[in-house]
């Protein structure tokens, strides 16, 4: 059985990276780093929320998403952000259709 498919989301946020960003520790090879993928959905909620300063109401509404799935895409965001910077991983702003 395969994945439900994902629900197209709304926003176009004016800051956002270019598909496929990166950002990695200085000095070390990205050949040589584990990569985490943050999704583009993640990213707007994180940006939304913790970079505009909106509710998670109000982020579902510009998103056209639920606050629930609001709170589900920031705290996984937040998550692989953390886990990025704490155990020295390349965090890359994935493109459309681009998995880990």
């Amino acid at each position: 059985m395969s994945p439900r498919p994902r629900k197209p989301r709304n926003c176009a946020c004016p800051h956002h990276p270019p598909d496929g960003s990166v950002f990695k520790p200085a000095g070390t090879p990205m050949r040589d780093l584990e990569k985490i993928y943050l999704d583009h959905d993640e990213f707007d909620a994180l940006h939304l929320c913790d970079g505009e300063g909106m509710t998670q109401e109000q982020a579902g509404e510009r998103l056209g998403v639920s606050r629930g799935t609001v709170q589900r895409l920031t705290a996984s965001g937040r998550k692989k952000i953390i886990e990025a910077l704490a155990e020295g991983r390349a965090l890359i702003i994935a493109a459309d259709g681009e998995e880990d």
